[in-house]
């Protein structure tokens, strides 16, 4: 089974946005988007929490996900 790996990193840096920023953005509580952002692979994700960050970012779900093997 693969795990699931948020590109917040890199979309943030595209647009110099702190992870603070995306979570005001986004809506989302700040811990949690800071720990996606972190964590090199996850296997559970809240998806609403996930839609929201995507939204933030202009981008779909796919963009926002990459899938890692463990």
């Amino acid at each position: 089974m693969g795990l699931v790996r948020l590109k917040i990193r890199e979309l943030a840096a595209e647009r110099s946005w702190t992870i603070k920023e995306v979570a005001e953005r986004a809506k989302v509580n700040y811990n949690t988007v800071k720990s996606y952002a972190r964590h090199p692979g996850m296997n559970m994700v809240d998806l609403t929490a996930v839609q929201k960050i995507a939204r933030a970012f202009g981008v779909s779900i796919e963009d926002l996900i990459e899938v890692v093997e463990e």
